[in-house]
């Protein structure tokens, strides 16, 4: 039997146009790699509930930020919080700024090994200047942990001191991995990461050292649907995703 070319036309249309309605319903979303675990745990609750989809991207933070910076069509952005140049650079919409979760970093020791005191600014400075080696991510590859760790070393006025003993490593697991083995003394990293169960957590650092890491979302001035991004922003920030976050030793809000 044939089929007229306007039959086929009328069917080819008829497959453009659904391809294009599923892409203009997919919320397109980029976050530093730390947060992974818990938005993928997210994500299929808030498609159940509204119908829609989304595409995530993970990547280092520097990284993930300069793609926001230059302008890359997402419709939810993350970024570090404060982040004056995202807002500056006119591709978020400042008033749709969510603060949804944050993160402290943490100490590790070896299993079983005495644990040091980290209650005060002094006792952590007391501490690194101790020990006989530390590993934390390695910030010159924009690993979000790393930079933070480097920020609180120089808060404390020891960095140029430490830097015989210090042992980057590439990522946060790799460091607690160090430690577990005994080729560092000390971790440091984000206190989600420290899953290693040949270390033991000690804490997280002081607030005076070092101020936890909070991630915040924006509607992007590119969204294709600017309601949609909105909602799965205020779902980020909902009881649901809160359940996650902490699951991944994550603390949501701000």
């Amino acid at each position: 039997m044939r089929v007229s070319l306007s039959v086929i036309a009328a069917m080819a249309l008829v497959i453009v146009s659904a391809r294009g309605a599923r892409a203009q319903d997919e919320i397109t979303f980029i976050a530093p790699n730390i947060l992974r675990a818990p938005i993928e745990q997210i994500i299929p609750g808030f498609e159940a509930k509204t119908g829609h989809k989304v595409k995530a991207t993970f990547g280092a933070e520097a990284g993930t930020r300069q793609q926001i910076l230059k302008g890359e069509p997402f419709d939810v952005p993350v970024v570090e919080a404060p982040d004056a140049d995202a807002i500056a650079s006119g591709n978020v919409v400042a008033s749709s700024e969510t603060q949804f979760a944050n993160v402290s970093i943490g100490i590790a020791v070896r299993k079983g090994a005495p644990k040091p005191d980290i209650s005060s600014a002094d006792a952590v400075k007391r501490m690194l200047l101790a020990a006989k080696s530390i590993s934390f991510p390695d910030p010159s590859g924009g690993a979000a942990a790393g930079v933070t760790v480097a920020e609180a070393l120089k808060k404390l006025g020891i960095a140029d001191q430490l830097q015989p003993k210090i042992k980057p490593s590439q990522g946060g697991a790799r460091a607690m991995a160090m430690v577990a083995s005994g080729d560092a003394e000390i971790g440091m990293t984000f206190v989600n990461a420290m899953t290693d169960p040949g270390i033991d957590v000690v804490g997280t650092l002081p607030r005076e050292v070092s101020a936890p890491t909070v991630f915040v979302g924006f509607v992007s001035t590119h969204a294709k649907d600017p309601a949609a991004a909105k909602e799965f922003l205020a779902y980020l920030s909902s009881p649901e995703a809160a359940a996650a976050f902490k699951a991944q030793h994550l603390q949501p809000g701000p």
